[in-house]
């Protein structure tokens, strides 16, 4: 199996030893993103609906950067340092997404990388 490295500037630089995502298998795995505002490299903090609109604009550059985009996930997870959050989740990801929506898991962390509140990761078959 072959496998691509997806990079792009519009989505924040990995921070350790990932790929922003990896096309492999006739689909697109997209790493965790965080609120992390590509430009400043600075997490965003403040309002939750902000830094989930965040989160996912940055998965939908990763996306466009591999010739896809959200329209094609067929699975998002998302981690939330606080579940009373996953209603604003919801709002938001119904900006993202369109039906059929993705399937979807959303999980309870004690903690995220550089305090962040929330995170979420995607596949897509483009």
């Amino acid at each position: 199996m072959s496998k691509k490295a997806i990079e792009t500037p519009k989505a924040p630089a990995a921070i350790g030893t990932y790929s922003q995502g990896i096309h492999a298998g006739g689909a697109l795995w997209l790493s965790g993103q965080l609120p992390i505002d590509p430009a400043t490299g600075q997490l965003l903090n403040g309002e939750m609906r902000e830094q989930v609109r965040q989160v996912f604009r940055n998965l939908a550059a990763v996306a466009e950067a591999a010739g896809s985009s959200l329209d094609h996930a067929v699975k998002v997870t998302v981690f939330l340092t606080d579940l009373s959050h996953f209603a604003i989740v919801n709002e938001v990801m119904a900006e993202f997404f369109t039906k059929p929506f993705p399937a979807r898991a959303a999980i309870g962390v004690a903690s995220l990388p550089r305090g962040a509140a929330v995170e979420a990761d995607a596949v897509l078959v483009p």
